[in-house]
């Protein structure tokens, strides 16, 4: 079965929400506006139940099919925050928010799924009860685990549970999964330097901190390359430096911070282990000091093998089978859907997104072509799980 007709008829107005949303793009945990839009429309569509403030400001939306005979329960999740970035789209419905955009896409994410949702609403074409999931702060705030430890996944008796995220670059139309290690796990980084600071001009009176940092960032990237098993996969990268006020002094003290990323927990013990012995020893190696913060962030993503033959099964009903890699190369991007993959077995699908800039960049913007695509494959998956 393709693309749903009555999914394709109201594409334009499931793009209206989306870009509605996109001009008023909220961060984090602040998703107020958002959260109070989802729960209202949610409300409107003739959900069971609608239950906000679950991990502070997420939403979930409760459908019941015609019949309740199998007792099966399927969880479907959309993100609904922002990103702090200045938007440069130019488009008709940019961002209102000065220094906030949705430049990853999760207004288009969280459109789908109410259209979904609306759609299931309307039919209740199958038999279990479907859970829509609206979660706040993906963007480095764990906002996954937050409504997990809210009781997200036993409250609503959660059985299995599904994530999708657009991928630009990837025709519209087009998916993309695989069984096993999808998305990196993500942690952060931090090395504070303590050295001996001094005037620029007798640099041998001091223990120069800006040199100190240089050699560590030199040496953690031989970690990739010469700790990490060539096979496997590693990224290692310092994204912050900060040191010094002005150019005749050298600076007692250095910032670096920066990102970790592993698609295995051996690697990822390794990484911890070598970036902390790395930071410690290169500091001490010049007479300076180094306090280095490992922190353990978002697991791998880790699609379960019968869930993910499922989802691009669903997939292919959609786009046509030709149009689903069910082998997709792992990203080292990060996702907090790992989270809910901990608890609960289910998988999570790339959807192509067209010809756009790249995610976080900011002169993206979600294709609204992909709506139908996005919609019709969270309302077959719900038909298709629980068969009525």
């Amino acid at each position: 079965m393709p693309v749903l007709n009555r999914i394709a008829d109201r594409a334009e107005e499931i793009a209206e929400w989306r870009r509605d949303f996109h001009q008023h793009p909220e961060l984090l945990y602040e998703v107020h506006r958002t959260a109070a839009e989802v729960a209202d429309k949610l409300k409107s569509f003739g959900c069971d139940e609608v239950v906000p403030g679950i991990g502070r400001t997420g939403v979930v939306g409760v459908i019941r099919g015609k019949k309740g005979a199998s007792g099966k329960v399927v969880g479907m999740r959309a993100d609904m925050d922002a990103l702090p970035i200045e938007e440069a789209t130019g488009l008709p419905y940019a961002s209102k928010t000065p220094g906030k955009m949705h430049a990853c896409g999760h207004d288009g994410h969280t459109s789908m799924l109410l259209g979904a949702a609306r759609h299931l609403c309307e039919t209740r074409n199958f038999d279990g009860t479907a859970v829509v999931i609206f979660q706040p702060a993906e963007e480095g705030g764990a906002g996954a685990k937050a409504m997990i430890e809210d009781g997200l996944l036993d409250r609503f008796g959660i059985q299995e549970v599904y994530g999708l995220h657009n991928y630009p670059g990837m025709g519209v139309g087009k998916f993309a999964i695989r069984s096993g290690p999808l998305m990196a796990a993500a942690d952060r980084l931090q090395i504070e330097i303590e050295g001996v600071g001094g005037h620029a001009a007798r640099p041998h009176k001091a223990v120069d901190t800006v040199l100190v940092g240089c050699a560590i960032i030199n040496a953690l990237q031989q970690v990739v390359s010469r700790n990490v098993d060539p096979l496997d996969s590693a990224v290692v990268s310092i994204t912050l430096f900060h040191a010094g006020t002005t150019d005749n002094v050298i600076p007692q003290t250095a910032l670096l911070r920066g990102t970790a990323r592993s698609l295995s927990p051996h690697v990822r013990d390794i990484l911890e282990k070598r970036i902390v012995e790395i930071g410690e020893g290169v500091a001490k190696l010049h007479g300076a000091k180094a306090k280095v913060s490992y922190t353990r962030d978002y697991p791998v993503v880790v699609n379960h093998p019968g869930k993910t033959e499922f989802a691009a099964r669903i997939a292919g009903e959609v786009a046509g089978e030709a149009n689903v890699n069910p082998a997709a190369v792992p990203v080292m991007g990060g996702e907090d859907f790992a989270f809910m993959l901990e608890k609960r077995p289910g998988a999570f699908i790339f959807m192509g997104n067209g010809d756009t800039a790249n995610l976080h960049h900011p002169a993206y913007d979600f294709n609204d072509k992909a709506i139908p695509f996005g919609a019709s494959y969270w309302v077959r998956l719900v038909e298709r799980a629980m068969p009525a």
